[in-house]
C-alpha cells in the first residue's frame, strides 16, 4: 500500500509500505476512505514529538470500510462503515471504564500515528477495534464523518465541557483554526450570550463570522476591553501559541475558567503572580473521543453545522499537498484538508 511515512524532523515521503495485517485478536484493519491533517501531524513533522520514530505511517483520524477483524472482534465485521477515534481504547483498564480513553493504561490513548503506523494510508491497522470506532449511518457525508474522530469530540470535551460553559456566559476562544472554530460552534449548544473569536488572520475571522461567532476580532481591542471590563466567563486557548495562553489570562473574569485545547511545542509561561488572586480554574487534557455518538446524532440531524470547517479536499495521494496546504494557512485559508480514497 501507499502511505506518508515520517523519516525525522522535516522530512516525510508517500512511500510504497507493507499492508497492516492483524495483529491481535482484537484488532481491525479499515479501508482508508477519508482521513485529515491535524495541526499535530503538523507538530510531528517538525519533530515536536520525539517519541514518534523514523519510519511512522502518520495521521490519527479515518473514515473507512472493515476489510479484516480478529477474532475476538465481536461488534465489526468485514463491509461495516466506521469512524476511527483518534484515540485507541482497550475497554478494560479503570481508565476506560470511566471513559477517559485518553488515558488508557492497557495499551491504547493516542498512538496511532504516534506510537504505530497511522490513518495516512491506504489502509490502517485499529488496535482494540471494538472501543475504538463508531459505526458511520450511510447519511452522514465522509466529511462530516471525519470530523467527528477527532476534532469535534476535542472541541466539546476539552473546550466547551472542561470549560464549563453555560447559558448567559461570554465565551472567547483565542485562535480561529479548525478547533476553535470547533468550540465556538459546540458551545452555541450551551446558549452563551456572546462567543467572540480572536486571531491574527483576517481569513480565519472571515471564517468564524460565517460559523457564527458574534464578535470575530484581532486581539488588541477585544482582549483589552475584555481585560478592563468584566471578563470573559470562558477563555478557550485553541491556538497552540504561548502568546495565545497569555491572552486568554488576560481575558478571563475573576472565577472564570480558561480550557486549553492547543497542543503547545514550547512553554507558555503561567503567571500565577497575577492569576491566583483571580480564582481562576484552568484545565487541559487529552481528548477521549467518548462523546463522539452524541456529537455524530447532532451532525447528523443539522444541530452542528460544522461541514463549512472543510475548505480543501484532496486525493488520497496527494497527502504531501495537504500538508502543504495546511502548514501555509495564511496563502491558503485551510481549515480542515480531507483527502478522500480514488
Amino acid at each position: 500500500m501507499r502511505a506518508l511515512v515520517y523519516h525525522g524532523p522535516g522530512h516525510t515521503s508517500w512511500d510504497t509500505v507493507p499492508d497492516p495485517v492483524i495483529e491481535e485478536a482484537t484488532d481491525a484493519v479499515v479501508r482508508v476512505d477519508a482521513t485529515t491533517v491535524c495541526g499535530s501531524d503538523l507538530h510531528i513533522r517538525r519533530g515536536d514529538f520525539p517519541e514518534v520514530k523514523p519510519g511512522t505511517v502518520l495521521g490519527h483520524e479515518a473514515v473507512g470500510e472493515v476489510v479484516e477483524a480478529g477474532g475476538e472482534v465481536h461488534h465489526l465485521s468485514p463491509g461495516d462503515q466506521v469512524i476511527v477515534s483518534s484515540v485507541s481504547a482497550c475497554g478494560d483498564c479503570a481508565e476506560c471504564r470511566e471513559a477517559r480513553y485518553g488515558q488508557c493504561r492497557g495499551g491504547g490513548g493516542w498512538i496511532l500515528g504516534s506510537l504505530i503506523n497511522g490513518t495516512h494510508a491506504e489502509l490502517v491497522r485499529v488496535p482494540f477495534a471494538d472501543h475504538s470506532t463508531t459505526r458511520r449511518p450511510c447519511d452522514l457525508r465522509l466529511d462530516d464523518a471525519v470530523l467527528l474522530a477527532e476534532l469535534l469530540p476535542t472541541a466539546y470535551e476539552v473546550g466547551v465541557r472542561n470549560g464549563h460553559v453555560g447559558p448567559g456566559d461570554t465565551v472567547v476562544v483565542v485562535g480561529a483554526g479548525p478547533v476553535g472554530l470547533a468550540a465556538a460552534v459546540v458551545a452555541r449548544l450551551y446558549s452563551p450570550r456572546r462567543v467572540i473569536v480572536v486571531d491574527l488572520s483576517g481569513a480565519r475571522l472571515e471564517a468564524a463570522a460565517r460559523v457564527g461567532a458574534d464578535a470575530a476580532e484581532s486581539p488588541g481591542k477585544v482582549i483589552a476591553d475584555l481585560a478592563e471590563g468584566p471578563g470573559a466567563d470562558v477563555a478557550i486557548e485553541a491556538s497552540g501559541d504561548p502568546d495565545g495562553f497569555v491572552l486568554c489570562t488576560r481575558a478571563v473574569r475573576s472565577g472564570g475558567h480558561i480550557a486549553n485545547i492547543g497542543t503547545h511545542g514550547k512553554p507558555a509561561t503561567l503567571h500565577l503572580e497575577s492569576l491566583w488572586r483571580k480564582n481562576v480554574t484552568i484545565s487541559m487534557g487529552q481528548v477521549d473521543t467518548s462523546s463522539t455518538p452524541w456529537l455524530l446524532e447532532l451532525v447528523r440531524f443539522g444541530q452542528l453545522p460544522v461541514s463549512a470547517l472543510v475548505t480543501h479536499t484532496l486525493g488520497l495521494d496527494h497527502m504531501e499537498d495537504a500538508y502543504e496546504v495546511f502548514g501555509r494557512v495564511a496563502g491558503t485559508g485551510a481549515l480542515k484538508v480531507v483527502l478522500h480514497r480514488e
